[in-house]
């Protein structure tokens, strides 16, 4: 009797610490996804910063040596201004507590939340990585533009631009799709509705397409650009081999801009991640293979921006949308650009140097209107009818028209103190001597140069 008393305490006693442990077990699995959540949103803030570069080789690429430094030092500084305007202002607006509930703009400053820790159950909302993430974004959406009105703006009123972007214009159309993500609202009136923009396509790359759009407009084309009577002239660009650089580049470091914003080190990265890649190279086949059969040879730089394309479209319904859906994105985003290239250039008489507005604008609004077309989950194209593709519609109008306001204000005004362009004569010989004293490729004469 006292054996089976000594067996029985025992088995109660291994029971109770047991039941005991459960609790910390799960707690300790808990911190380990929670920390190794925060490391895949830092390793995909990499990646999205390391993006900078890539569009700074593309944009120089694109554009004539004797303004190369000059698109360098854009592409920095709208990071570091950028950055300083977001985490002082633009995070608030875009995620601080809603004004009077109504969704509109946020009120709440990070650096005044006390946010230092990782919240539990793995979210990482309202936390130095998860703001760091959204830092490298809005840098993004700031640098677009640098590309559209390249060769002829003040480097004085593109840091201007670049301040107000990040501080106002951008937070604003996040807090309308993204607001939530950070925990402290209830989101902005486009998730209110359901618009879906998983990774940017409007949120990020429209509006820097759209505000390129405005701000090449009223800036005006480079000098030689157009003839008398209005044809285009092509003024190629001085690096192919970076330009394609850049686009690599850009490629690597969208594993981070798409996956990332999942937030979490799940199994969707993996379809995540294959989606974006798809979508990529249908994009550069489909431009290759149009401008084959338009221009009777396959285009570089046209085929180079067919990529980034398909990189824009695919990034509203990289998780919602399946494998081929995500090809036929990327083919239409390839065919899409090619004629809104010519469209920019020869009817609206846009002089863009690097296919920004194109790119990022429309191409981003065709991403976003894809996903109420291919959307697993109530996309037309899958039974869902044209509820989805409705409000996508919606957010896609919404954002152009916000953007367009805003930035032609801020172009505008621009423009009527400080100046928005440089002379002819500091155009005509280049903006590395005239606005940094130097030049990127000293050993080689920029006077002739593009001229």
């Amino acid at each position: 009797m006292r054996k089976m008393n000594k067996k029985l305490i025992i088995v109660v006693a291994l029971l109770i610490l047991l039941t005991c442990a459960i609790p910390f077990t799960a707690s300790a699995s808990d911190d380990v996804q929670s920390s190794i959540d925060v490391v895949w949103l830092l390793v995909s803030a990499f990646l999205v910063f390391f993006m900078q570069a890539g569009f700074a080789m593309v944009e120089t690429g694109l554009t004539r040596a004797k303004n190369a430094g000059n698109i360098i030092m854009k592409n920095l500084m709208d990071f570091a201004v950028g950055s300083l305007m977001f985490f002082c202002v633009g995070y608030a607006i875009m995620f601080g507590a809603d004004f009077k509930g109504i969704g509109l703009f946020g009120t709440s400053a990070f650096f005044l939340s006390g946010a230092d820790a990782v919240p539990v159950e793995g979210f990482v909302g309202n936390t130095p990585a998860f703001v760091l993430f959204q830092t490298v974004f809005c840098a993004t959406a700031a640098t677009i533009v640098s590309g559209a009105m390249a060769e002829r703006t003040k480097f004085s009123s593109y840091v201007i631009y670049s301040a107000v972007i990040s501080l106002l214009i951008y937070p604003v159309v996040g807090h309308w799709a993204w607001g939530s993500l950070a925990g402290i609202n209830e989101g902005g009136w486009l998730e209110g509705i359901g618009f879906i923009d998983f990774a940017g396509s409007t949120v990020v790359h429209s509006v820097g397409g759209w505000a390129a759009l405005m701000g090449a407009a009223i800036l005006g084309p480079r000098i030689g650009k157009f003839t008398k009577e209005g044809k285009a002239h092509a003024i190629p660009g001085h690096s192919i081999t970076l330009a394609a650089l850049g686009v690599f580049i850009l490629w690597f470091g969208w594993f981070g801009f798409n996956p990332g914003s999942e937030a979490a080190a799940d199994g969707a990265i993996g379809h995540i991640a294959m989606t974006t890649n798809l979508a990529a190279a249908a994009g550069a086949v489909a431009t290759m293979s149009l401008t084959w059969i338009k221009y009777k040879k396959p285009d570089v730089s046209m085929t180079l921006n067919g990529a980034l394309a398909g990189l824009v479209g695919i990034t509203a319904g990289c998780a919602n949308v399946s494998m081929p859906g995500a090809i036929a994105i990327g083919l239409g985003a390839g065919i899409i650009v090619v004629f809104a290239v010519e469209f920019i250039e020869r009817v609206l008489k846009v002089d863009d140097p690097v296919g920004a507005v194109s790119v990022h604008g429309v191409c981003g609004a065709w991403g976003t209107l894809a996903v109420g077309l291919f959307a697993t989950d109530g996309g037309l194209f899958y039974g869902g009818g044209f509820k989805q593709l409705g409000i996508q519609a919606v957010g896609v109008v919404a954002v152009m028209a916000w953007t367009m306001l805003t930035a032609f204000i801020l172009f505008t005004v621009i423009k009527k103190t400080v100046g928005l362009r440089v002379a002819s004569n500091e155009e005509m010989e280049g903006l590395d001597i005239h606005e940094h004293g130097s030049e990127a490729y000293p050993e080689f004469s920029m006077q002739s140069a593009g001229k």
